[in-house]
């Protein structure tokens, strides 16, 4: 039963972490072009390397997470398992999400005040 859990979860979570993280590529550039002033090719760079760092980060966690399980023997631990960890990642995606757009939201204040100085 826990093959069958482990290839649901692989499933589930590389559907959830690939459609948000072309989501937030595709949403957050203008926020990234926004603080570098309109420099197309730098914010082409950062925003890649942000989505790469985030498909290992969340594939990484998934990958390891797997170890935690106990032995599935119902469908109802099946499903049971699969809400706690499809949960938890969905949880860390969302926590990485307000850490990013926090320190997006710092910088854009730091460039807003060094513009005032000028």
């Amino acid at each position: 039963m826990n093959t069958i859990a482990y290839i649901l979860y692989f499933l589930i979570t590389y559907f959830i972490t690939v459609h948000t993280g072309l989501s937030f590529y595709r949403n957050g550039r203008i926020y990234i072009l926004n603080i570098l002033e309109g420099n197309e090719a730098l914010t082409s760079y950062i925003n890649r390397l942000l989505l790469i760092g985030y498909y290992l980060l969340n594939l990484g966690y998934v990958a390891l997470s797997v170890k935690e399980w106990d032995e599935i023997y119902t469908v109802t631990q099946l499903l049971s398992m699969l809400a706690l960890k499809v949960g938890a990642i969905m949880l860390l995606l969302a926590c990485i999400h307000f850490v990013n757009m926090a320190v997006i939201l710092h910088i854009g204040h730091k460039q807003h005040q060094a513009n005032h100085k000028l």
